[in-house]
């Protein structure tokens, strides 16, 4: 079954690879990006980035406190270009942390918030948003039209961006798919989404530059964990735990294959 399906896939490629050609031409795309480009003037993720907003300045939790001592890597209470020199590390935990998993991190230890809580309902779905996805939308939002800057002067920036590369390319499953299966070669496509090469530096910004994004086909907001997450579903991998020191790997070899490009997100998704 898995060669038949190996088989039905290569055909599926070739097919893909005959229309790439076509791609900058195709009717689909075309009025999909136009309709996009209309979309993003009046963007549904500015509500979310009023509510993180308030959410980061309230006193809330256990503890009765915000979070304007969080620090995301640029001193307590910095939003102001922290979300595109994420992932970093992190001296105070002696680990490389993404955003939305350091958000998690200051929630539990400056508010008191629990952790295992948080973890049982992490992604947005029909009228429901988590707090770190707001949140995460909000710190984004302060590095629009910034520079992508994730930092590898630390060994464990490096040591980490190498194990996304790994988990990136690595192959298993009843599909026997990775991430690069999809977003690896040129010229692949699924029904009428182009898939970029996330291997390319050209293609690499892709992956980062407009997230989180607001799903227009969901009428939520999504957050990079949650794409992640929901790529290994699609693999029929195991998912990582929430805030996972695997995610936090994947987001780090994309984000440090985008430097030098401008983050524009957040930003609106099929």
């Amino acid at each position: 079954m898995q060669k038949s399906f190996r088989a039905a896939l290569a055909t599926c490629c070739a097919v893909a690879a005959a229309t790439l050609a076509h791609a900058q031409t195709d009717p689909t795309t075309e009025d999909f990006e136009k309709f996009r480009a209309v979309m993003e003037d009046a963007n549904p993720a500015e509500l979310w980035e009023v509510k993180g907003e308030q959410l980061w300045k309230t006193r809330r939790g256990p503890k009765n406190a915000s979070l304007e001592q969080c620090d995301l890597g640029l001193g307590p209470g910095v939003v102001k270009g922290a979300y595109v020199q994420l992932p970093r590390y992190f001296a105070d935990v002696g680990t490389v942390m993404d955003a939305e998993r350091r958000i998690v991190h200051c929630m539990v230890t400056l508010q008191g918030f629990s952790f295992e809580e948080i973890a049982k309902r992490p992604f947005s779905s029909g009228n429901y948003t988590p707090d770190p996805v707001s949140i995460v939308t909000f710190v984004a939002a302060q590095s629009r039209d910034m520079k992508i800057a994730v930092p590898q002067s630390h060994p464990k920036e490096r040591a980490t961006w190498e194990l996304g590369k790994a988990i990136f390319h690595y192959r298993a499953g009843p599909w026997d798919f990775s991430c690069a299966t999809c977003h690896g070669e040129d010229g692949k496509r699924i029904r009428t989404q182009n898939l970029p090469n996330f291997t390319k530096h050209d293609q690499a910004p892709r992956s980062f530059i407009g997230w989180p994004g607001y799903r227009m086909t969901g009428g939520v907001m999504h957050s990079l964990q949650w794409r992640m997450n929901d790529c290994f579903r699609q693999q029929r991998f195991p998912e990582p735990g929430y805030a996972s020191d695997t995610i936090t790997a994947l987001l780090t070899y994309m984000g440090v294959n985008s430097n030098g490009f401008v983050y524009k997100g957040p930003g609106i998704k099929r």
